[in-house]
């Protein structure tokens, strides 16, 4: 035996006997699989505060000087869960939802490793470029259609987003814009249908020869196949996608402003095949921070909630009226979360030890929450879920195993740093 398949061999059957929590999978357990075809991840870049929002604690007193809540609590429709008053519309379509309130990880303090642990799983390697959580659900999933990309983000590009060792192919496509496309599928006026074709049938002939050439080095391929993409999209079913007023106005309006809008964006990708899409929240505008609500930005940060709730809200119900909402996985995450005390400024710091993620859809059994905090959210109280099981709930939920061999080269890398699915929300 080689040394490598002994300590791939030997590896997994260590890595299985440490499996960790009551729900530990063992070999005469089946993997859970959920029915989701689609995530639509909504990213509160800069840290939500999970206190202010899907966790609730007590209020605060004293002008904010006292550690608690900044909003009193509503009830929901699981119950026994209070959310935050300014999730109003959210409140009764939770039994729709999942609040998973007991996240953790150990970055604390700075928002880029913190990032690139919520979309990577893994913490950063000298030795190996892994893939975002999108970038291997496009891998595991393949594409939903040919005419449309695997994975687009609507937002800033950024390390942790990358496909790492997975190529180009699995690679996001960046969207700036809700209304026109990405600038450079749209083919200038004066290229005519004759000229492009002959364009292409060049290039094409090119990239065989070169791909013959080059002993189809998988890093060439990707990079052509990515090309080859890139002609598919600029079709009329991708670039389609982007004029929402084919929508109805009453629905449009309902979504609300440019984040919504973006949310009625990812809607029509995941309807035309999308597998993954990102919609990033980085309206700084709204507050003077965005969700990174230090000092002044927490006095703001009601108008953010109620942003979200609106369009999550609609959201819920436009893929539930289309038939989709058990085929779409949605994720609501950032990089961290927020203690409960408040600065010199009343405005809070930064809290990875205990924060909450909202799951939705996705044929996920629904209507219940995972994870307790103590009451002012400094601890986890009871079934504490790491990124890793949080991914691996989210891979069990479109139907791929969490185990699954990804191959950097010819090293084996597990989808998942042993995570293991969150087991109340299956079956």
């Amino acid at each position: 035996m080689l040394r490598r398949d002994f300590l791939t061999v030997t590896g997994a059957g260590i890595l299985a006997a440490g499996q960790r929590g009551p729900w530990a999978r063992g070999s005469d357990v089946s993997v859970p699989r959920g029915t989701a075809e689609h995530v639509i991840m909504l990213w509160m870049g800069g840290g939500q505060s999970q206190v202010d929002t899907w966790d609730q604690k007590r209020v605060t007193k004293d002008g904010r000087k006292d550690p608690g809540s900044a909003y009193p609590g509503i009830s929901t429709a699981i119950p026994g869960v209070e959310i935050c008053e300014h999730l109003s519309m959210m409140a009764p379509r939770m039994d729709r939802c999942v609040p998973v309130r007991s996240v953790h990880h150990e970055v604390i303090d700075e928002h880029g490793a913190a990032a690139y642990r919520m979309h990577v799983g893994r913490p950063v390697s000298g030795t190996v470029i892994y893939p975002s959580l999108a970038s291997i659900v496009s891998a595991l999933k393949g594409p939903g259609s040919d005419l449309m990309p695997s994975y687009v983000l609507m937002g800033q590009p950024s390390a942790g987003r990358n496909p790492g060792f997975l190529g180009a192919e699995h690679g996001p496509l960046v969207v700036t814009s809700t209304t026109a496309g990405p600038r450079g599928l749209v083919r200038p006026a004066r290229i005519s249908d004759e000229r492009a074709a002959r364009r292409r049938a060049m290039l094409t002939d090119a990239e065989d020869r070169f791909l013959a050439e080059s002993g189809q080095d998988p890093r060439v391929a990707g990079d052509i196949a990515v090309a080859r993409t890139g002609f598919k999209l600029a079709g009329p079913e991708f670039m389609g996608s982007f004029d929402l007023t084919q929508e109805p106005a009453d629905l449009r309006e309902n979504y609300g402003d440019e984040f919504g809008q973006r949310c009625l964006l990812a809607r029509r990708l995941v309807e035309r095949g999308c597998r993954f899409v990102e919609v990033s929240y980085d309206l700084n505008f709204k507050n003077g921070t965005g969700w990174d609500t230090h000092n002044e930005g927490q006095q703001g940060q009601h108008h953010l909630i109620q942003s979200l709730d609106r369009a999550m809200a609609t959201l819920l119900d436009d893929l539930e009226e289309k038939k989709l909402l058990d085929k779409t996985l949605i994720v609501v995450s950032g990089e961290f979360g927020r203690p409960s005390g408040f600065d010199s400024q009343g405005g809070r710091g930064h809290q990875g030890k205990a924060f909450s993620v909202v799951l939705a859809g996705g044929g996920l059994r629904n209507g219940q929450a995972i994870g307790t905090t103590d009451e002012l959210c400094e601890t986890i109280v009871e079934q504490p879920v790491s990124v890793p099981d949080l991914f691996a709930t989210i891979l069990a939920a479109t139907g791929c195993d969490p185990a699954e061999t990804l191959y950097a080269g010819d090293r084996p890398v597990p989808a998942t740093d042993r995570g293991v699915p969150i087991p109340q929300l299956f079956g």
